[in-house]
């Protein structure tokens, strides 16, 4: 497994973003108001994944991953890659979505009230997907074996003692 590509999920948020917009000129009279909490959780797990990546990176950096008391067991690393691969990709689908409402809701803004006052609910939506995006992207980088070879520790065979 590789690290998660800039470009894939790059392209992936440009087809959801394309694929909501044509598909919101159906949908749109169902949605509820948009406001400004309605993309908050996103910036809550962002946070979340940004915070866990400072602790991984800095453990990693101590050379205290292993099976030993106070050290991060390497399992647990390796599920933080597939939780950091996943929240990149629903990071970047997400941000697709809202990044296809608001540009539904600019080009409706000057014809629909509801739009104008929904566009700032999902510029924000949008803003949190993306941070959510970028702290996965950097949560996977930071779980990256470190590169220095005169690391003691369990990285390069050593076992705590």
């Amino acid at each position: 497994m590789g690290p998660t590509r800039r470009r894939d999920v790059t392209a992936g948020a440009a087809v959801v973003a394309v694929v909501s917009y044509l598909a919101l000129g159906l949908l749109y009279r169902w949605f509820p108001p948009i406001t400004v909490w309605t993309g908050i959780s996103l910036l809550v797990v962002a946070i979340a994944e940004a915070a866990w990546g400072r602790y991984v990176r800095s453990k990693i950096e101590d050379g205290e991953i292993g099976a030993g008391p106070g050290w991060l067991h390497p399992l647990a690393v390796a599920r933080t890659v597939v939780v950091a691969k996943a929240s990149a990709w629903m990071g970047a689908l997400v941000l697709g979505f809202w990044l296809g409402v608001v540009g539904y809701l600019l080009r409706q803004r000057s014809t629909l009230q509801v739009a104008a006052e929904d566009t700032g609910g999902a510029v924000v939506a949008a803003a949190c997907a993306l941070a959510l995006l970028v702290a996965a992207l950097w949560l996977e980088n930071c779980c990256k074996s470190p590169q220095d070879s005169g690391r003691s520790g369990p990285l390069n065979g050593n076992q705590p003692g």
